[in-house]
């Protein structure tokens, strides 16, 4: 899957590019709209970005996830090789997870207040009152979706091509960071 971002300054295009995807088979789950006019979306009935769109949630809870695991694989292998615990195999597993699931959750206090690292470069123009509309397309329809925006749109301006996927340790830049 490839998300492509397009910026559109007027509300009513972006209105017509929704009725246009819709029509292509685009359904909401695939394409969304991130707007300082929310008020605007909601009375269109345009598909608002969600919360995962718009901050960092997903990305710092699977950091936070792995770095879970690393803490708990070092304290498990480190209390095992040292026998300063014994405790069932069980116990160990529920330790692991538990040390994942907290690694997560607080992580996730992060990701939830730091805008999503795609749309980070788009901060101005939204402030700006432009809209952006992200699509998620498969590759086999990418060159198809691209043609009908540049016919049937022409104001809406490509801006960027991404993996519709999370990668926890992609920056905006394309380059990996750990943190």
């Amino acid at each position: 899957m490839k998300r492509l971002f397009y910026l559109v300054d007027q509300m009513d295009s972006v209105e017509a590019i929704s009725e246009d995807l819709h029509q292509e088979g685009i359904t909401d789950w695939r394409f969304h709209i991130l707007s300082r006019d929310e008020a605007g979306l909601f009375t269109r009935k345009l598909h608002s970005a969600s919360l995962f769109d718009r901050t960092d949630l997903a990305r710092y809870t699977e950091r936070g996830a792995i770095v879970g695991g690393l803490f708990a694989l070092a304290f498990i292998a480190t209390a095992q090789w040292t026998q300063a615990f014994t405790m069932p195999a069980a116990a160990w597993i529920a330790l692991f997870l538990f040390m994942v699931a907290a690694g997560a959750f607080l992580a996730g206090f992060g990701g939830i207040g730091a805008e999503n690292y795609r749309v980070r470069r788009f901060h101005d123009a939204i402030e700006n009152g432009q809209h952006l509309v992200m699509v998620d397309v498969r590759k086999k329809d990418e060159e198809r979706m691209k043609e009908l925006m540049t016919q049937r749109h022409p104001e809406a301006r490509l801006q960027r091509e991404t993996s519709a996927f999370n990668n926890p340790f992609v920056e905006e830049d394309g380059k990996p960071h750990l943190f």
